[in-house]
């Protein structure tokens, strides 16, 4: 069986829309409340601090690469034909496991990219040009550590390579799998 199921490109498809509108609602809902580099005060306000706080990230995580939103733009990009070419060329979405995790990391990489394409509307208020950056919003601190903001988007792509990780480790042959390593060692050995 080397052809990929019809339901995992539904399913691919779903998770990947899906993700994607869930961040970007998220983002528009927040930024639209709070404005811009505005927090709402400490819902959770102990040990344990949360609140909703709007900034944007013209790097990654935790900021590194400031400035270089057109390189993560491009990066987002190649990302995504390389998400497609894996599942759907190579078919590793004969996969369901893999097909999940990678409709979960391309939601979040097309997410942060709309933002990275300034595609959000938003423009800083002193030079008028379009933000290049990632709307973040959660705000997490620890005692004395804050943790990075981030967003939706960046919650898919943490899951995600934590599903990358385990499926690394448990690998199970994909349905197909081994036929094709039988063949292919049988083709290297008539030869």
């Amino acid at each position: 069986m080397n052809r990929v199921p019809a339901n995992r490109y539904l399913i691919f498809l779903l998770i990947t829309v899906g993700g994607t509108a869930l961040d970007l609602w998220s983002k528009t809902a927040v930024f639209a409340k709070y404005g811009v580099r505005k927090g709402s005060g400490w819902f959770i306000d102990s040990w344990l601090k949360f609140e909703f706080h709007t900034t944007f990230n013209e790097g990654a995580l935790w900021g590194i690469g400031q400035g270089f939103a057109w390189l993560f733009a491009i990066l987002s990009v190649v990302a995504f034909l390389g998400v497609i070419y894996w599942l759907f060329v190579a078919k590793a979405a004969r996969s369901l496991w893999l097909t999940v995790t990678l409709g979960l990391v391309t939601a979040g990489t097309l997410g942060n990219l709309y933002d990275r394409l300034a595609l959000h509307g938003w423009t800083h208020p002193d030079t008028g040009k379009p933000y290049q950056a990632v709307r973040d919003f959660f705000r997490f601190r620890f005692g004395e550590f804050e943790w990075a903001t981030f967003n939706v988007a960046d919650i898919f792509l943490v899951v995600g390579a934590i599903m990358l990780v385990i499926q690394s480790l448990f690998h199970e042959p994909i349905p197909g799998e081994n036929e094709q390593q039988q063949l292919a060692t049988a083709q290297s050995n008539s030869a």
